[in-house]
């Protein structure tokens, strides 16, 4: 005679409503519960015909796009957002896209998502902070973090090893130019850039120079503001670094704009290296020496972590890194 859910109930001390609850992937039971459930049914012998095929079938995936700036438009995330659907789907799984904005009550926007019918969540938070990740952290469904790191003990995180890149790419700076870089940092604070920071200065320390004697630009996000902001520096008679580090290729880009308008030559007079290769940044006069992020792989990664959280009963939580690599192109002599 098959075990019923009663006996399965009886065994792991649980009400007779959690297990039916865990057996029909209905929500309402947190994800290591449901993993106990489905493992004691198995060892057991339970008939999982019972429950309709559609209840057994993978389901869907949550993409949620947290925003406050709206950059999700943007090649780099497209990139890995491709990465992240065509790994789920191989596996039978539905990206479900979402977007919630910050300047709304989240919690309200979560609730109204009705999260719970979806299998977990694979949350784009580049622009998160550590409050920001906060009403996620109730959810009864397995959460992913992806581009940005926040130590909550409630969700795997996959990003960029934005350090070493930016290490990296400033300690070539400094070895093919022989002098201190510039550092055209991003007037909008995120994590990712935080950490860019936190790599340029280490190449600087790391080569015997007082980060105090770099000269630093903050600039808008886009190529254009990026443009208007290094416009503005020049035309306070600034005198420009004789080359420079810039949180992501759109800064570079738009400063090289402004420098080439004033009679700069790049780069003769003065050297840039980009962050993230972008698509223009190879069709950028000259093209950007830039660090390249493997964005489509960090959406597989993404995906696969929660394809791996999904099968296992018990979860601990991960942070998972990406390296990166230097393309060398033409802005720097």
């Amino acid at each position: 005679m098959s075990v019923t859910a009663k006996q399965i109930a009886q065994q792991l001390n649980l009400s007779e409503a959690a297990v039916s609850m865990a057996l029909n992937h209905k929500p309402g039971v947190s994800t290591q519960t449901r993993r106990r459930v489905l493992d004691t049914a198995k060892s057991l012998g339970y008939d999982f015909s019972r429950i309709s095929p559609s209840q057994t079938t993978p389901g869907s995936i949550r993409l949620i796009y947290y925003n406050k700036l709206d950059i999700f438009t943007m090649p780099f995330f497209q990139e890995v957002i491709r990465g992240v659907e065509e790994t789920l789907e191989s596996s039978g799984y539905r990206m479900m896209p979402q977007h919630i904005y910050a300047v709304d009550n989240v919690e309200e926007q979560l609730e109204q998502l009705s999260i719970q019918n979806s299998d977990g969540i694979i949350l784009l938070g580049t622009q998160m902070t550590r409050e920001d990740f906060a009403p996620f952290a109730f959810s009864d469904r397995p959460v992913v973090l992806l581009d940005t790191y926040i130590n909550s003990g409630k969700a795997d995180c996959v990003q960029i090893n934005n350090i070493e890149g930016a290490r990296m790419a400033a300690d070539y700076l400094i070895k093919k130019c022989g002098c201190q870089p510039g550092y055209l940092r991003s007037s909008y604070q995120m994590n990712n850039f935080e950490e860019r920071a936190d790599g340029f200065y280490k190449a600087i320390r790391q080569n015997g120079m007082s980060p105090s004697h770099s000269a630093v630009h903050y600039l808008g996000t886009s190529i254009d503001a990026a443009y208007a902001d290094m416009m503005a520096v020049l035309d306070q008679k600034v005198p420009p670094a004789p080359c420079y580090f810039a949180d992501n290729d759109d800064l570079a880009m738009g400063a090289m704009k402004a420098l080439k308008e004033r009679g700069y030559k790049i780069p003769d007079d003065i050297s840039f290296i980009g962050f993230d290769n972008t698509p223009f940044s190879s069709y950028v006069d000259p093209p950007l020496t830039t660090v390249n992020v493997p964005k489509y792989y960090m959406g597989q990664l993404a995906a696969q972590r929660m394809l791996a959280v999904l099968k296992v009963p018990e979860f601990h939580p991960v942070k998972i890194e990406v390296s990166t690599d230097l393309i060398i192109r033409q802005s720097v002599r």
